[in-house]
């Protein structure tokens, strides 16, 4: 199952974004915070950031505005700085304030959580206190359903129905803790604390070769970012708890990476959807 088959494709009709400089490029898949174009090249994809916000499993719905904008910036600069670590990722390049190119991957079916300090769900099924430091880095795998929500499972249920194989599993972890300890410092300079964030994985072929690559992005929209001295919530958790200032807790975020856009999170057009 190659990346863009993750679900079925879309009628045209569904998505209608303006044109631009870019060729009009066909509609590949559609999800919840992103549009996936094909590429101008094969074995290539345009990743299109949307406003759209979704919550509680696609219960709550809404728009923040300059959102994608703010996410393709920030997940461009995070991608790169993985880069120079030596951690794989699908980015390319950025192509505009909307888009990116990413390389075609195989997505592994399998969300992965890292836990700084218990929030979100880990506080409702432990009965812990929001904030309080975890006594080490916990790393959780969850199974990308969005109709069975998504739901939290053990490395034997991805080995048993063949969602990776324990190597891959060990490649995964050991990568995610990795990518924690170097974003955990990245942040902290920034004066912002890495409570969690999510990550996925994909499968890059290269003719027979294939290894494991970070895939999808990394942004407020999967990370919980709070500010380290006040822990005031910088990140899509503003949008879930029906907080204030939502954009701006993203544009701060942006701004302390220094990777805000000197005019702000202004608009450009993505490519247009054709079939």
């Amino acid at each position: 199952m190659r990346y863009v088959l993750a679900a079925p494709e879309l009628p045209a009709t569904a998505l209608v974004i303006p044109e631009n400089r870019m060729a009009r490029r066909r509609r590949i898949y559609e999800g919840k915070a992103k549009v996936l174009f094909e590429g101008p090249e094969p074995g290539t994809l345009v990743q299109y950031f949307k406003d759209d916000a979704t919550a509680f499993n696609n219960s709550k719905h809404g728009i923040i505005t300059g959102k994608g904008v703010l996410n393709n910036r920030i997940s461009e600069f995070l991608m790169m700085k993985l880069a120079e670590i030596g951690i794989p990722t699908h980015f390319v390049r950025r192509l505009n304030m909307r888009e990116q190119l990413i390389r075609e991957v195989e997505i592994i079916p399998i969300e992965v959580m890292v836990r700084n300090v218990a929030a979100g769900s880990l506080c409702e099924r432990l009965a812990l206190t929001e904030g309080q430091p975890l006594p080490r880095s916990i790393v959780e795998f969850y199974y990308k359903s969005d109709e069975l929500g998504n739901p939290l499972i053990a490395e034997e249920h991805a080995t048993a129905f063949g969602w990776a194989s324990p190597q891959e599993l060990d490649e995964i972890m050991h990568m995610s803790l990795r990518i924690n300890d170097f974003m955990t410092g990245l942040f902290i300079s920034a004066g912002i604390r890495l409570v969690d964030f999510k990550l996925e994985f994909g499968r890059l072929w290269d003719n027979d070769e294939m290894r494991i690559v970070v895939a999808d992005e990394i942004s407020p929209d999967n990370c919980r970012l709070w500010d380290s001295k006040t822990n005031e919530k910088m990140d899509k958790d503003r949008f879930r708890g029906d907080m204030d200032k939502i954009e701006e807790g993203y544009q701060e975020v942006a701004r302390r990476l220094g990777v805000l856009p000197e005019s702000g999170p202004s608009d450009v057009t993505g490519a247009t959807a054709i079939q």
